[in-house]
């Protein structure tokens, strides 16, 4: 694409957005402690805390993966009532401040939530601050990116490959499975890694819903936060990990959200 002259105001404007942008992570780099970095990021606790945001980012992205992606399909094939108010209620959190999301989960399962005191009366399961609450936590802010991202897919590809292979005597899920699947596994790639990432950059949802336990539901943004206060340099170096992270779902998944020269 041919470059076209920008007005100096605009050009002006842009360099502030930019700057707005890059000072801040500029300033990670500048105050990153390199001498102290290795023993910061290998003590004890944060060993532990990456531990345990592997785990809960991991289990997260495969229950988004489990539950997101009929629901991506029912969003861009079924048309009934109500779809478009279900569709924007579903992808809420994306918008939503993640604290408010994770009152709203000890509403509904906290010991004295609309499910949770049915699950603790009947059964003895108690939810909230345990790894499954921060599991429940990742998964309430993260699901939408998948589900977008896959109903995109789904919308986009052509349908006339399903409809062959019905005509060829192919049922409903051989369809889904080498058909449907198939055609939609960029989307799917591409939604299960933001949604991973989202998943294991979650705060505010998990501190609220999950607690803040070591060993149990601090992952790293939550140790992040706690070490500012403590040890300023082990906030810094986790900071730039996840930074680095970020940047690298986000340069691996370009062509999937821009259009490409």
């Amino acid at each position: 694409m041919r470059s076209e002259p920008i007005p100096r105001p605009f050009a002006l404007l842009a360099v502030l957005a930019a700057a707005l942008f890059l000072l801040p992570l500029a300033g990670l780099l500048v105050r990153f402690p390199w001498a102290e970095a290795v023993g910061a990021l290998t003590s004890p606790e944060i060993l532990t805390a990456a531990g345990l945001s592997l785990v809960t980012s991991l289990s997260a992205t495969a229950l988004s993966i489990l539950l997101g992606v009929p629901l991506a399909m029912v969003y861009a094939r079924a048309q009934f009532p109500g779809l478009r108010v279900v569709r924007a209620l579903t992808t809420l959190p994306m918008v939503l401040p993640p604290v408010v999301g994770g009152v709203a989960l000890l509403v509904a399962f906290g010991r004295r939530g609309i499910v949770g005191q049915f699950l603790d009366s009947s059964f003895g399961i108690r939810i909230p601050f345990t790894t499954t609450a921060a599991v429940l936590a990742a998964t309430f802010v993260a699901m939408p990116f998948l589900v977008l991202t896959v109903e995109a897919g789904l919308r986009s590809m052509d349908r006339r490959y399903e409809e062959a292979a019905r005509s060829l005597g192919a049922g409903r899920w051989m369809v889904f499975r080498r058909v449907t699947l198939p055609l939609v596994a960029p989307s799917l790639y591409a939604g299960a890694v933001l949604c991973w990432a989202r998943a294991l950059g979650e705060f505010g949802a998990t501190i609220t819903f999950a607690g803040n336990v070591p060993g149990s539901t601090q992952t790293l943004p939550l140790a992040v936060y706690l070490a500012l206060e403590t040890r300023p340099e082990a906030a810094i170096a986790l900071s730039l990990v996840l930074l680095l992270l970020s940047l690298v779902v986000l340069v691996a998944l370009r062509d999937r959200y821009l259009p490409t020269s």
